[in-house]
């Protein structure tokens, strides 16, 4: 019997999946809504992520970059139940290579707090979940509690997108991110 369910998805995350396993293939977000929901309804898909770094006197790239992002998530935000959520990047020193690196704060929060909300209001049936963070798991936990049936969409467990264990585990249902469910949901590439 068809439910009601909410889509919480981790841009950070899936821009890792796209990148690492996909070819940095472009998807359509309302598409892979569409997709991950199934038969039911969606009460409203979440999109999580962070802003580019921009210094305090930006480079061009670094002005493109945010501007590109800018851009993108304007267009989620006025899709049909959409809703961006915006964490922020912390720096956290250079890599073996000299690359400066950053890390999303926040969105895991944001994510655990708006669907124990959804939950505990009644809202959902179900969450949908594209993570692969641990941090992840007690949001899980609370949600089950409230009778929600978690489904956990998620990169390989080869390679650098794979999900933490604790969080596979934890969610009631799991599935692969596949080719052929990023050739369903695929943008075309810009000529």
């Amino acid at each position: 019997m068809p439910g009601t369910v909410a889509i919480f998805i981790d841009g950070g995350y899936v821009d890792k999946v796209l990148q690492h396993e996909h070819t940095g293939a472009r998807i359509d977000y309302s598409l892979l809504a569409t997709e991950l929901a199934g038969d039911d309804e969606i009460l409203r898909t979440y999109f999580y992520h962070c802003m580019p770094y921009r210094s305090q006197n930006p480079t061009d790239e670094e002005r493109g970059r945010y501007v590109s992002m800018h851009k993108f998530t304007t267009a989620l935000k006025n899709l049909p139940r959409f809703e961006v959520r915006l964490g922020r990047l912390a720096y956290r020193g250079l890599d073996h290579a000299g690359q400066r690196i950053f890390v999303q704060k926040r969105v895991d929060t944001m994510i655990g707090v708006d669907m124990a909300l959804l939950a505990g209001k009644g809202k959902i049936t179900g969450a949908v979940v594209l993570s692969g963070d641990s941090d992840m798991v007690p949001a899980v936990e609370a949600v089950k509690r409230e009778g929600v049936l978690v489904t956990l969409w998620h990169g390989g467990f080869g390679g650098l997108a794979r999900p933490s264990r604790e969080l596979y585990e934890t969610c009631d249902d799991r599935n692969l991110i596949t080719p052929e469910l990023i050739q369903r949901v695929q943008r075309p590439r810009p000529r």
